[in-house]
């Protein structure tokens, strides 16, 4: 077993091949060989504009000039709070360092922000509130439109305040912004899709029904989408009329700040959207707080049901989506290569740290022999700085999410699994103090095992096997996590009997990671959600979620109408 790790080491550290992975649309743009992003957008992908520097840091960046490399910033500007539609700096008395997970450089510091700014936070919203929620809503998607516009204008310093701060490839971290991109997009048709019911009851009345927002929300964000969690939240907020204000994760919340910015240009008034930074302390203060109405986080277990329990517990609305362990079931039948490909994709992609990710393999009979072949691919891939071009997958987020990724690895093996690709210990030539794992593969797995039973969100496949459909389905369901499942195979009615018999909330066919486009929903369920999946995200529940109807019933007598004369055009003669 010492051999093979060792083998595998060696394997990964002379990664040098190009993937045929298959990856999803949204991720296909390569890092641009700039040193500078631009309006020209399309020529930054084939020249190497050398005239502009790089920004020396986030906060001074730009739509045309924001950071490409992961050099140390020479003076980081401290993060600062957005209230009333400005940055205000905080007057913090604790600090937490935000490092740059490829270099472990410092990027900036994020305030756990005090008492005083968390209440100047809710009463700007409380302020806002009452004429935002009296705005046309035609105004409202205006307001919307324009706020798509600066996103996509922004798109790659966006991109790149995530590479930097969170770890992701430029490629990987455009697809991020382009996911919640599309949930304000899909906002922008709120005419359609807020309004009202009418029907006539008896005669002479009339019941009507129309949704009205609920005042100020907030949204607890994670660190693994730093952009589309808040884009989950913020445009069904308040195209729907209500304010909000967003806690940032703390390990990365330069992506949020930008939207911030463009929040302000795109014409919100002050106090729509506020932002405000910490830990627990400001978790706890939201979820206490009186004046906010709802809450929306993602994020782990642990913390996602502490906060559905005291929010609730406080009258508070929560939509929550927890932890995962999502599978693939691979039969026999399947498109092998357009298989495997997917799945080392999806396994690998963002460093695994996605709710999303294909963590979990379940081999169907003879395929238990493909698993070789899946680790070919995930050999091929190049795990480095996100910003380096031909970057596949890059570091996780701090240290203390590698130390508890290997920990994960090791006892794997202490339970007799076998390590057949081992990314412990992997270094980058340019990085060796980052935060990498390099693509690593467990075969052998028991479902007993806590490689199995735990999240590992890291670049870890865990492969079991099984002998036939049921079995796989059967294995599937046992698991108390219900975000996604797939199962690749050219037999429609073994992915009808799937479909139908498996217990996961979002299903795939052919397809790794089936996350629905905002006009569906996030549907996860059983343990993935809180709540059991009652409030989820964007699509119509989202709607529901920030919305609350109102029902009125009206009756007015025909007989009582107000007989009135025809128009006196007869000079007076005041007689």
């Amino acid at each position: 077993m010492a051999a093979c790790r060792a083998v595998s080491r060696r394997s990964i550290q002379s990664l040098s091949l190009r993937s045929s992975i298959l990856r999803p649309a949204v991720l296909s743009s390569r890092l641009p060989q700039a040193t500078l992003g631009g309006k020209a957008g399309i020529r930054r992908l084939h020249a190497t504009p050398t005239s502009l520097k790089p920004a020396t840091s986030l906060a001074t960046s730009t739509a045309t000039e924001y950071p490409t490399t992961h050099e140390q910033i020479q003076q980081p500007v401290d993060t600062q709070n957005f209230l009333d539609n400005q940055f205000v700096g905080s007057k913090a008395t604790q600090w937490i360092d935000l490092h740059d997970p490829a270099t472990n450089n410092l990027v900036t510091r994020v305030p756990q922000s005090t008492d005083e700014e968390l209440k100047a936070a809710v009463k700007s919203a409380e302020k806002a509130f009452p004429a935002w929620s009296r705005t046309s809503l035609l105004h409202r998607q205006q307001i919307m439109f324009k706020f798509v516009a600066l996103i996509r204008e922004n798109w790659d310093r966006l991109a790149a305040s995530i590479t930097l701060e969170q770890g992701k490839t430029f490629a990987d971290a455009r697809g991020d912004v382009l996911r919640g991109l599309q949930v304000a997009e899909t906002a922008c048709g709120i005419t359609t899709q807020l309004t009202g019911e009418v029907l006539e009851v008896s005669k002479d009345m009339e019941t009507r029904s129309y949704k009205e927002p609920l005042g100020v929300t907030a949204a607890i964000c994670p660190f693994n989408f730093p952009a589309m969690i808040p884009l989950w939240s913020i445009p069904i907020a308040t195209v729907t009329g209500n304010t909000i204000i967003v806690k940032p994760s703390e390990r990365d919340p330069g992506a949020m700040m930008i939207l911030a910015e463009l929040c302000e240009k795109a014409g919100f008034p002050p106090g729509v959207v506020n932002v405000v930074h910490g830990a627990a302390k400001t978790v706890d203060f939201i979820l206490d707080e009186p004046a906010i109405k709802a809450i929306s986080f993602v994020g782990s277990n642990k913390a996602g049901e502490y906060i559905y329990s005291r929010a609730s517990a406080n009258g508070k609305r929560v939509q929550a989506n927890l932890g995962a362990k999502n599978h693939a079931a691979v039969l026999p039948d399947c498109s092998k290569d357009q298989a495997l490909n997917a799945i080392a994709g999806a396994a690998f992609g963002a460093a695994g740290q996605r709710c999303m990710a294909l963590s979990t393999v379940v081999f169907v009979g003879e395929t238990k022999e493909w698993v070789a072949e899946v680790a070919e691919r995930a050999k091929a891939l190049n795990t480095n700085g996100g910003f380096e071009p031909g970057c596949d997958l890059g570091p996780v987020i701090t240290p203390q999410s590698k130390a508890r990724i290997e920990e994960l690895i090791a006892s794997a093996e202490e339970e007799g699994a076998t390590i057949l690709l081992d990314g412990r210990g992997f270094k980058p030539e340019k990085y060796p103090d980052g935060n990498f794992v390099g693509p690593t593969l467990i075969t052998d797995v028991k479902p007993n095992m806590k490689c199995y039973t735990e999240e590992i969100f890291g670049p870890v496949l865990v492969c079991l096997n099984v002998e036939t459909l049921e079995d796989a389905i059967d294995l599937i369901n046992a698991n108390e996590y219900g975000n996604g499942a797939a199962i690749f195979t050219n037999s429609g009615s073994t992915a009808t009997t799937f479909q139908k018999n498996i217990e996961a909330g979002q299903v795939g066919i052919n397809v790794p990671i089936p996350v629905p486009l905002p006009m569906f929903s996030f549907t996860g369920n059983k343990k993935s959600i809180a709540g059991g999946g009652a409030n989820t995200f964007y699509g119509k529940p989202g709607i529901q979620f920030y919305t609350q109807t109102k029902t009125v019933t009206s009756h007015w007598r025909s007989e009582n109408a107000v007989a009135t004369k025809k128009a006196d055009v007869d000079m007076p003669t005041h007689s």
